[in-house]
């Protein structure tokens, strides 16, 4: 798969790569601001799309497998970056946060790097995925504290 004119993914990285790129878009700006902090090669990098402020179409399928229909539209922020090792990183998040998209795309950039991408799965996709995965957790136990289990009882008629 190419992404730009220069660099390309292996085959067997564009699931791993869609899975980090996830977590960047799911996580906290905290989270990756911390983790890109002592990142090397985090403090080289410059704009190749500086952040920008849009909406796109968002679409939906009754059931998960109908017809798709337009749902509406959703505010985005996309932004990309590229660091001194000529990898390119892009980010899109919701919201209108420029912070969060730019460092989603120098985390996505320093991620395709080999020699970094072992310290950004440590530092940034490990403990983010860790995070949503408690999250869900927890919601799971509050919704199923809620649960009501409905039964039947046959009557006998005596």
């Amino acid at each position: 798969m190419t992404l730009d004119s220069e660099k390309t993914i292996p085959d067997d990285l564009i699931e791993a790569r869609r899975q980090a790129m996830s977590a960047f878009a799911q996580a906290q700006p905290k989270e990756l601001s911390t983790g890109l902090s002592d990142t090397p090669g985090s403090g080289n990098w410059s704009y190749v799309r500086k952040p920008e402020i849009g909406m796109i179409m968002t679409r939906g399928r009754i059931g998960g497998s109908g017809a798709p229909f337009n749902i509406g539209e959703v505010t985005v922020t996309r932004c990309a970056v590229v660091i001194g090792t000529g990898e390119t990183g892009h980010a899109t998040v919701m919201g209108r946060d420029r912070e969060k998209a730019q460092l989603a795309a120098l985390a996505d950039a320093l991620w395709q790097n080999p020699e970094t991408r072992p310290v950004v799965e440590a530092r940034i996709v490990g403990p983010i995925v860790a995070r949503l995965a408690a999250d869900d957790a927890r919601m799971r136990d509050e919704t199923d504290a809620t649960k009501v289990d409905f039964y039947t009882m046959a009557r006998g008629e005596d």
